[in-house]
């Protein structure tokens, strides 16, 4: 894989900067963390509506629930409020059952020509080969991001905590990964492993993930977005088009259903999504 573009900081020939640290286990191979955003870096879509639509399965309770979404933005409420408006729609769900849903969801996805990224996912594949750890960090919650975690072979999920009580969604949420929150939970896994931020990668898509790429030694930038494209070239971050359609074959270690995407097409969900939309989930 030598001619493929390497995160920033990783030498030539895939070895990565890898050194040898004494810790409290002894001398042991440097823990290096590669932290990928997921909306429209990993897969096509924000993730929590798809899943919202699908959940619900209520034309006229999604138009509702994305309406005030909507509204909310344009009058200006942070994106923490609006992120925490999301939630409310799983108010006295239950928790199993939104996980269930969440699998179904998940499989409708993946059958679907494009919900992954092809190159974003290829450069996760080629990471975690070069012994990198995979965390995906995400405005979105665990019903969503679970079954991708599972289907890329990645270790962590950073992302939104909404507050379940008995088992069901009480409509509140404990935390919500969102603009600079994403670079404290980054910061706060690297503490955990022991992982030192200039061994480590970043990747994003949108304005809103800078706070993630600048707090590692490396990043990568999916699509055109202008502002991350004036940073790209000042730190000599790599670029990666968003492609669409199957990546290549799985490692083995990924989800079983790795290769799946592309057959049986179901039919792509609704992506009429704004940046008013965005505003959420970033």
């Amino acid at each position: 894989m030598g001619d493929e573009p390497r995160p920033a900081g990783v030498a030539p020939g895939g070895t990565g900067r890898v050194d040898q640290r004494g810790g409290e286990h002894g001398s042991a191979r440097a823990v290096r963390i590669a932290f990928f955003d997921v909306d429209e870096t990993l897969v096509d879509i924000k993730s929590i509506f798809s899943f919202l639509e699908f959940h619900l399965g209520d034309p006229d309770r999604y138009r509702a629930a994305e309406g005030e979404l909507k509204s909310a933005a344009r009058a200006g409420a942070p994106r923490e409020e609006t992120n925490r408006m999301y939630y409310r729609n799983y108010t006295g769900m239950a928790q199993a059952a939104v996980a269930e849903s969440g699998r179904r969801w998940f499989a409708r996805e993946l059958r679907r020509d494009g919900f992954l990224h092809r190159g974003a996912v290829r450069e996760l594949w080629r990471l975690r080969a070069e012994g990198y750890r995979i965390a995906l960090v995400s405005g979105s919650f665990r019903a969503c991001l679970d079954p991708i975690a599972e289907q890329l072979g990645a270790e962590h999920v950073l992302c939104s905590d909404p507050e379940v009580v008995a088992g069901r969604y009480t409509g509140e949420v404990r935390t919500a990964v969102i603009g600079e929150a994403k670079a404290t939970a980054a910061r706060a896994l690297m503490a955990r492993s022991g992982a030192r931020p200039e061994d480590c990668v970043a990747y994003g898509d949108h304005a809103s993930d800078l706070p993630l790429l600048t707090c590692v030694g490396g990043a990568g930038v999916v699509g055109d977005d202008p502002v991350l494209a004036v940073h790209a070239d000042r730190h000599g971050w790599i670029r990666l088009p968003r492609t669409a359609g199957p990546a290549t074959a799985a490692p083995e270690t990924a989800g079983p259903a790795a290769t799946a995407q592309g057959s049986a097409a179901a039919g792509p969900a609704t992506n009429a999504y704004t940046e008013e939309l965005t505003h959420a989930t970033r």
